[in-house]
């Protein structure tokens, strides 16, 4: 690729620069690498929400918590254009298989992040019939914010310590561990 492709960026302009003073004329890297750094610092997030914390998600894109600071602003209503999924509130048994289909529609790589003690744990609800302990029994969760409902705060670490994780899994080359089969509900399956 010819350095003139690079002129729209001023970050990678500035690193050719320096690399010519050093009498370098060429840059070698695996654009693997390159894909794997912007996606860490941009993942496309999709809600998938049913009570307060879904609520409490909203004030994430406020002025005062701004989450487009960290890459997180364009919000997506397609699981297939989505990099990670909130799941936020309870999940009962008759919801199970759509957040299951909304899992699966994902493109790789895919993360969850279960927001609130409905979503991990069932709260509240948890003695119901209905409600479901929580959906890692449904689909692989890999960030866990806890809080009835989480404050916003808590939202914004849990998305920097999903951000850590992808930035760790990708310069170790390690797979997503918490994408194991024989995680999911089984149908007819009570927890």
């Amino acid at each position: 690729m010819k350095t003139e492709d690079f002129r729209d960026n001023e970050y990678l302009e500035e690193y050719l620069k320096e690399l010519w003073g050093n009498g370098a004329n060429i840059a070698i890297a695996k654009l693997n690498d390159l894909i794997n750094w912007g996606r860490s610092n941009s993942v496309w997030p999709l809600t998938f929400a049913t009570s307060c914390c879904g609520i409490e998600f909203m004030c994430l894109g406020a002025a005062r918590y701004d989450f487009a600071r960290f890459g997180w602003e364009v919000t997506r209503n397609s699981p297939r254009q989505a990099d990670v999924v909130f799941c936020c509130g309870t999940i009962v048994h008759k919801m199970a298989p759509v957040l299951k289909r909304l899992y699966d529609q994902m493109s790789e790589p895919k993360y969850v992040i279960a927001l609130g003690s409905c979503a991990i744990s069932g709260g509240p609800f948890k003695s119901s019939y209905h409600t479901i302990m929580g959906i890692d029994k449904i689909i692989p969760v890999d960030v866990y914010i806890p809080g009835c409902p989480p404050r916003p705060d808590a939202m914004i670490y849990g998305m920097i310590q999903l951000a850590r994780k992808i930035k760790v899994q990708n310069f170790f080359k390690l797979p997503n561990l918490s994408h194991i089969e024989g995680n999911s509900l089984k149908k007819g399956e009570r927890q």
